[in-house]
């Protein structure tokens, strides 16, 4: 595609509602392809600029600045397989993320569940701190703040001492892993974590279900990012090296 018009800095920023000073800083950080210049030197934009700075503003709401800037700049260097490369990782973040949230929900309603005993067969064996800390995906310095604040009550080992989680800690602290994720300080999850205790994990249930609402818009966001970084590469994708096959 060749544009016979250019467009100036401040059409760009007005296109997109940003500033004039951040269109050139996304064009000196590699997020936009970098301009012609006139002979007098001021630079001339395309159409291609503005898709670029289209499918920014899109990404960077589902993928973070971090990733979004990553993404752009290894496309405008060539590097379509590093780009979808940062792309996937995202998404498998958020699948990890979609299970996790799942996992609990599904260990939240079986407290729920008359028919079902208190102490099931979810978590049958006592996990050390090492192991409860692989489980949900933090650091086991994480363990021992959330236990100092009074969130998590690990059993002791009678003869070793060790630290042991059980099935109604891990419920706990899977909660506690999610709720500090969403932001959430430990006065809203104290509450939250008596209400399991005191058997009415409804409030619990409530809050991972609303994590999963928020994480469903996250990803319905990456979505409609992907589907202008697709019609970008698509487009303009023969500019940087990239053939009709190579992103079909």
């Amino acid at each position: 595609m060749t544009d016979r018009s250019y467009l100036r800095t401040h059409d760009l920023a007005q296109a997109v509602k940003i500033s004039v000073q951040q269109v050139r800083n996304y064009e000196a950080s590699g997020l936009i392809p970098q301009a012609a210049r006139s002979p007098s030197g001021y630079r001339l934009y395309t159409q291609r600029h503005l898709a670029a700075l289209q499918t920014v503003k899109s990404m960077i709401h589902g993928y973070g600045w971090p990733r979004t800037s990553a993404i752009m700049q290894a496309l405008h260097r060539g590097d379509l397989s590093a780009a979808l490369t940062t792309i996937n990782e995202r998404h498998a973040e958020l699948a990890s993320k979609r299970l996790q949230i799942e996992q609990t929900l599904s260990a939240l309603r079986t407290l729920t569940d008359p028919s079902t005993p208190l102490h099931s067969a979810s978590y049958p064996e006592r996990f050390r701190i090492g192991e409860a800390a692989r489980q949900v995906g933090v650091r086991v310095s994480a363990l021992h703040f959330w236990e100092q604040q009074g969130l998590l009550h690990p059993l002791r080992d009678q003869s070793s001492h060790y630290r042991l989680y059980d099935e109604l800690q891990m419920h706990r602290l899977r909660v506690v892993v999610l709720l500090r994720e969403a932001g959430y300080t430990f006065d809203i999850i104290q509450p939250v974590l008596d209400e399991l205790s005191a058997g009415r994990p409804e409030k619990a249930i409530v809050a991972v279900e609303k994590k999963r609402e928020e994480l469903t818009r996250t990803s319905w966001t990456c979505i409609n990012g992907l589907a202008l970084f697709q019609h970008y590469v698509s487009e303009f994708g023969p500019l940087y090296g990239f053939g009709p096959d190579d992103h079909t």
